[in-house]
């Protein structure tokens, strides 16, 4: 029989002492334990003293770790205890935390898996359920950002944007501090409602502070901006204004592809056996119009040489097109001059000629990008991107794939705090050797 010392060892365990230890006809291995004298009656919440209320439900376990193939529980009498604060509650105990059936090192454990892993593996590996991973998980977030304001301090820079996370239109609120490139703050849903919830976290002088804004070209956040911090720059995301006129190309592509596809119908049909050499060779302008979308979105220097080919078919078969595509690349290319004063003459000769170029969609954009004119320049001045946002939304899609899907919003919250904010989340021996 092991000591009891070295199966406090093992355990890892504080302020516990060991009574006694059994193994379960199904393998597993029962450690009876008990808190230490200066640990009983203490409150699960707040973990001030109190008085003894009774004796609870009887005998508790907690999972801990496993020892090579066998499960390990601890196991213990839970009383309650009355404390002046919140009442009668189940007194704590120093090896898990309130409402918990783990242990602190198993739960550590299954937090960083659950961050490396798809829930469907943690929950095999470690032989729980799978809905048991997102309490643990709020669980964890809940002692490792103890003081979620903190991250509101010295905000000069942030960037907002909103991602979809479930089919249905459901959205989440992410804000970043662009000088960190960590998020300091998400929420469900999307708009100036939630918008406007950030900005009333923060004190007077914090939001006196911020200095510019970054996001997309959404009216809400103009909105938020000047009812809270008028003061303060509005950046729009160069990757933004850039998929405008990507999304604008598309659609000059589409009409460009029907009205190829409508003159290939009027055509006389092809007669039944082999053609004559002087027959006239089938058209095929509305099938390259359809697959040159992604030559016609990539940048010059990343095509290849079959994309270049369909370039050069478009640029002799659809002027059109062809001059959509030059728009999208000129306005692309203003965002990559590095002095302001360029960038601003680059973009005002883009509005001239998108204004006149007679392609409707490209009409309308220069319009658009008039109304953001001040925004726009903003950005180009301070040299800002969202590009790090939108990799944090990447990471809360590929959470969300990883997890096959959040049943509970606030699991989620927690999970994209842990992976893409200033949290440090650690294996359990990592926090013993700190």
């Amino acid at each position: 029989m092991l000591t009891k010392k070295i199966l406090k060892t093992i355990l890892n365990v504080k302020h516990t002492a060991i009574d006694d230890m059994k193994i379960l006809p199904d393998g597993a291995i029962a450690i009876k334990v008990h808190p230490t004298k200066g640990e009983q009656c203490r409150c699960g919440i707040c973990g001030r003293k109190a008085v003894r209320y009774d004796h609870g439900r009887g005998t508790r376990s907690w999972r801990a770790c496993d020892w090579n193939t066998h499960k390990v529980y601890l196991v213990a009498d839970m009383s309650r205890v009355m404390c002046p604060e919140h009442g009668v509650v189940t007194a704590s105990v120093p090896w898990a935390r309130h409402n918990s059936r783990f242990t602190k090192e198993f739960e550590e454990l299954a937090t960083w898996l659950s961050l490396s892993c798809t829930k469907t593996a943690v929950a095999s590996l470690l032989r729980i359920s799978w809905n048991t991973i997102g309490p643990i998980i709020s669980r964890m977030r809940a002692e490792l950002d103890a003081n979620p304001a903190a991250r509101f301090e010295g905000l000069v820079r942030i960037g907002v944007d909103e991602t979809s996370y479930k089919k249905g239109h459901k959205y989440i609120t992410v804000v970043i501090n662009h000088d960190t490139g960590k998020v300091i703050w998400a929420h469900e849903g999307h708009g100036k409602t939630i918008f406007t919830k950030f900005f009333k976290l923060l004190t007077k002088e914090q939001v006196a502070n911020i200095q510019i804004v970054s996001g997309d070209g959404a009216k809400w956040i103009q909105e938020c901006i000047n009812d809270f911090c008028p003061v303060a720059k509005r950046c729009i995301d160069p990757f933004h204004v850039v998929q405008w006129a990507t999304e604008a190309l598309d659609e000059v592509r589409r009409l460009a592809w029907r009205d190829a596809l409508k003159n290939t119908k009027d055509m006389p049909q092809k007669k039944r056996g082999r053609p004559k050499k002087e027959a006239p060779r089938k058209d095929t302008t509305a099938k390259d119009l359809k697959g040159s979308r992604f030559a016609l979105g990539k940048a010059p220097e990343h095509l290849t040489k079959k994309q270049q080919a369909q370039l050069e078919f478009i640029a002799k078969t659809d002027s059109r097109l062809y001059r959509a595509y030059l728009l999208k690349e000129k306005l692309r290319l203003v965002f990559q001059c590095e002095d302001a004063a360029t960038a601003k003459e680059e973009l005002d000769g883009w509005i001239k000629w998108a204004q006149h170029c007679r392609i409707q969609v490209f009409v309308e954009l220069q319009r658009k990008i008039r109304r953001h004119y001040d925004a726009i320049l903003a950005t180009m001045e301070h040299h800002l991107s969202n590009a790090v946002l939108e990799a944090t939304n990447r990471k809360i899609k590929l959470s969300v794939y990883m997890a096959y899907g959040f049943r509970n919003i606030d699991n989620m919250i927690d999970m994209i705090m842990l992976r893409c904010s200033d949290i440090d989340v650690r294996l359990p021996w990592e926090y013993v050797a700190a």
